[in-house]
């Protein structure tokens, strides 16, 4: 099996005249229909908003897309609630999720309105002494071992994130004596997951506990944020996440807790990136050397600096040899950047056809958590950013990276 580009080889060959490789596309009409689609998709929710993870693509052209499709921003960083405010997003449009959270972020998520969302009971003080307290709060719920997790965030009893049950119940009951009146409940457990059957019953949990929120402390959920964490299909032989499905499953736990009166009719709110972006992203590089030693090596222009997730996860990214899609592949290649750390590694023991220096490469779903990973170790530089319209027009919406860039913060 294989995937499609939405560009072509003469593409890349033209902007690589000026821009030279590694740089990342966006295609904005898949990110445009798939935004598009989730929302449809729970429009039967009075309310319902996505709020879209500021991290997996934090760029301003990107979230102009998104906001223009009903998105709010997920931030976690005083850098993304300014990113968001100079997108245009601002106030309750904006869901400020963080953890061993600074006074300044709490100060500037305050002063635009966002939504905060505490991950700590002492948090609700902190807040208080540090900025005030808002009209509307929301605190994020960690079950425990209840189901276990997954690579990228692990066993939600070891996870560094959220609240045990009883310090959520009792959250709301702080800040309900405190006089908060307005009041949201959420999870994130899992990162990169394509069950279905997660998400629901990631909805039926946080419904039972809206219930024991109204009974045992009295307050009644203005939203319930199910997190994120829709898994992508990285591998062709994946099964893309159906999304119809999980709407229609919670919406049936929804409407029967609400009609057997087990918890008020509620706004239902999401917070996905990776599965917004991450299918229409692609990191482009261009093969330096070929090497044979004890195995057969390509050598790229791009690093782990540039995508880090297979050093740091062991992920898989599909590659693409632009001209050699239909070539057999009959070699088997480690596929490197030129950093000195021996898991500079994009593929391992790939089977891909004969290679050879000034091929390109195109690695494919990397439109989340890529470029926003990069780093400056070895003295790299973070590569451009471009976005692909509709009609194929190329539009830098980042430059890459220049010397001057690398040592301005340096004081010689």
């Amino acid at each position: 099996m294989t995937k499609r580009l939405p560009f072509t080889k003469e593409q890349i060959q033209e902007l690589s005249k000026k821009h030279p490789t590694p740089f990342y596309i966006y295609d904005e009409a898949g990110i445009r229909q798939t935004a598009r689609e989730l929302v449809e998709n729970f429009s039967w929710n009075e309310g319902f908003k996505q709020y879209f993870a500021v991290k997996a693509t934090p760029n301003p052209a990107i979230l102009e897309i998104v906001k223009e499709e009903g998105s709010g921003a997920d931030c976690s960083s005083l850098p993304e609630l300014q990113l968001s405010e100079r997108a245009g997003i601002t106030g309750e449009n904006i869901m400020f999720s963080s953890n061993d959270t600074p006074r300044d972020e709490f100060v500037k998520a305050r002063k635009l309105g966002a939504i905060i969302n505490l991950d700590d009971i002492r948090h609700i003080e902190f807040l208080e002494k540090s900025a005030g307290l808002p009209k509307i709060l929301s605190f994020r719920y960690n079950p425990g071992p209840l189901r276990g997790g997954n690579r990228i965030i692990g066993n939600p009893a070891e996870a560094k994130f959220g609240m045990t049950k009883e310090q959520v119940l009792e959250s709301y009951a702080i800040a309900k004596k405190k006089g908060i009146k307005r009041f949201g409940l959420h999870t994130m457990l899992v990162s990169n997951e394509l069950r279905e059957d997660y998400f629901v019953e990631t909805a039926r949990m946080l419904f039972s506990l809206a219930h024991e929120v109204r009974e045992k402390a009295g307050v009644e959920l203005e939203f319930i944020n199910l997190g994120g964490g829709l898994g992508i299909s990285y591998r062709p032989e994946e099964k893309s996440i159906d999304i119809k499905a999980i709407s229609a499953g919670i919406r049936e736990l929804y409407e029967d807790a609400v009609h057997k009166n087990l918890m008020a009719p509620t706004k239902i709110f999401t917070e996905y990136g990776r599965y917004i972006t991450g299918p229409h992203g692609y990191l482009v590089s261009t093969v330096r050397h070929i090497k044979e030693t004890y195995k057969k090596y390509v050598g790229l222009d791009a690093s782990m600096a540039n995508l880090m997730r297979p050093a740091m996860y062991g992920a898989y990214h599909y590659i693409t040899v632009l001209g050699k899609e239909n070539e057999p592949k009959n070699q088997i290649y480690d596929v490197v950047g030129s950093l000195c750390e021996n898991n500079d590694k994009f593929a391992i023991d790939r089977k891909l056809p004969e290679m050879e220096p000034e091929d390109i490469v195109v690695f494919h779903d990397a439109g989340a958590h890529g470029h926003a990973m990069g780093f400056n170790y070895n003295g790299k530089l973070r590569s451009a950013e471009f976005l692909m319209s509709a009609d194929g027009q190329l539009k830098m919406i980042r430059r890459a990276e220049t010397s001057e860039d690398y040592f301005a913060t340096l004081k010689f």
